[in-house]
């Protein structure tokens, strides 16, 4: 009887075996699904097939574009509750929060700066490659955007419609003068949702302790909307193989065609913001290229197959805090913010490049002041892009300002989802970038946490450890996150050593 007991004790508290880092590793598994995706697109190609349209479609085709809008649309469901939720939060908890509004403004000061940086890159490639002088006129057709943008629209766009920046949209299919067949659509403008949850939450600050039991709920909802977040972020490598999958199927690389001086000027420009000016600015803080980069890359992923800065916000906020070390508080506020305003690679880099693309294609000489007006257009105007997928507005936005043809927008859609991926993957780095850098700057970034070894699990369910360890153990872990980054008087400060 002793024997089995011991024996079962043993059982009990000897350590779990855990599968090797290279199968734990998100990173590993989000690159071997890329991997797989393109050979299953390259696979989708060989079958071959068409629709009506002319478009490839057989039956791996739709199983792979099934499943990859599925994904994105499943991220995008739990962007609306997760925006409010968080910004409400983090709104109620600058009252413990000193520097609130030098925090803020240095936010949006250092969005400014690298986009400058960004679209002067964008604008130095374009001069010295000259993509538009080096394509074929024929081989490309100028049409009208479907959507264009202007200041004025954005302004009105600032404007919540509804209380939760809600708009539904109707697509009717007409043949012959008859309606075959309607869908309706229910989108969210994410900067009226994040206007919205800004005035709900300074509102609960202005009221006091009667909005206490609001507070309390709307802490209660971010927790459990951040459980499920986990499970959705879990599966993200099936939703990469099937977005990456459906993008070589339905493109390829034939597709680039005689626009690949432009591609390769874009994806140049991405590169050199990727790889040598966000290391040069984590560098000059003080911190480490390789733990920023170790710790953003699963969010960077993501952002390259889904093309949505919105729809991989749930990872990017998540890196941010787990990874790099930036209070939740703060993080809240500044990455959802950054998912609208902070596009380097849409707002910066791909409207400079392509402007002067539409300039030399049509023979258009552009003035000191038109190049100026690029640098503003991106530096102030990048909110117009609002996180969704593609860049047009955008672009049509600074085509608008400089007084160029909208039609050279129908010239680049041929490679528009090509580019996409590439921009994605700049602006999350980005929006992750920002916060760090300021965190640091003002003392109140995990330097513990940013220089922690990545354990090749940085999503994995904590609630888990938590029930490993004894009850004292946690019991003095959530004692030490409620302490850390803080002083007698509750207010943030610097990271303990």
């Amino acid at each position: 009887m002793t024997s089995a007991s011991s024996t079962a004790q043993r059982a009990e508290t000897a350590p779990k075996r855990q599968l090797p880092w290279w199968l734990r590793s998100f990173g590993v598994q989000i690159t071997v699904a890329l991997v797989l995706g393109i050979l299953a697109g390259i696979l989708a190609r060989q079958i071959g097939g068409e629709d009506a349209d002319g478009k490839l479609s057989n039956g791996l085709t739709a199983t792979l574009s099934t499943m990859g809008s599925s994904y994105v649309w499943l991220l995008k469901a739990a962007v609306v509750p997760l925006i409010f939720t968080a910004i409400v939060s983090s709104i109620s908890n600058l009252r413990k929060v000193s520097n609130a509004a030098r925090l803020a403004w240095n936010t949006l000061l250092w969005f400014g700066i690298t986009a400058l940086i960004a679209v002067t890159i964008g604008i130095v490639l374009g001069l010295v490659l000259q993509p538009g002088n080096h394509v074929d006129h024929s081989q490309v057709e100028a049409k009208a955007p479907g959507s264009t943008g202007g200041w004025w629209d954005f302004l009105i766009g600032l404007i919540p419609h509804n209380f939760v920046g809600g708009e539904v949209s109707t697509k009717l299919t007409v043949v012959d003068g008859v309606v075959k067949s309607a869908s309706s659509s229910l989108n969210f403008n994410v900067l009226q949702l994040i206007v919205i949850a800004v005035a709900i939450g300074i509102a609960a600050l202005k009221v006091g302790e009667k909005a206490e039991p609001f507070l309390k709920l709307n802490e209660s909802a971010l927790a459990i909307i951040q459980k499920v977040l986990w499970w959705i972020i879990r599966i993200a490598p099936i939703g990469t193989f099937a977005l990456i999958g459906n993008a070589v199927a339905t493109y390829g690389w034939t597709t680039i065609g005689s626009l690949a001086w432009f591609v390769g000027a874009i994806y140049l420009g991405l590169v050199l913001v990727l790889f040598v000016v966000y290391p040069l600015i984590v560098r000059s803080n003080g911190l480490s290229v390789k733990q920023y980069f170790s710790g953003v890359w699963p969010a960077v992923q993501l952002g390259f197959v889904s093309r949505s800065s919105i729809g991989t916000l749930p990872l990017t906020q998540r890196v941010t805090e787990r990874n790099l070390g930036v209070p939740g508080g703060y993080a809240s506020f500044a990455v959802p913010l950054g998912a609208t305003t902070k596009m380097d690679g849409c707002a910066a880099i791909y409207p400079a490049i392509a402007a002067i693309f539409v300039a030399q294609f049509y023979g258009i000489e552009l003035s000191l002041m038109q190049y100026i007006l690029i640098v503003v257009v991106s530096v102030v105007g990048s909110a117009a892009t609002a996180g969704t997928t593609g860049a047009t507005v955008m672009l049509t936005l600074t085509l608008t300002t400089l007084g160029l043809p909208l039609d050279g927008v129908g010239l680049l859609l041929a490679v528009e989802a090509i580019v996409d991926m590439g921009r994605t993957a700049v602006n999350v780095a980005g929006q992750a970038l920002v916060p760090t850098i300021v965190a640091k700057r003002e003392g109140i970034l995990d330097l513990d946490l940013y220089n922690a070894p990545r354990d090749g699990d940085p999503f994995r369910d904590e609630s888990r450890d938590d029930e490993a360890k004894p009850a004292d153990a946690v019991a003095e872990r959530d004692v030490d996150d409620s302490d850390a980054g803080r002083g007698a008087d509750g207010e943030l400060v610097g990271a303990k050593a």
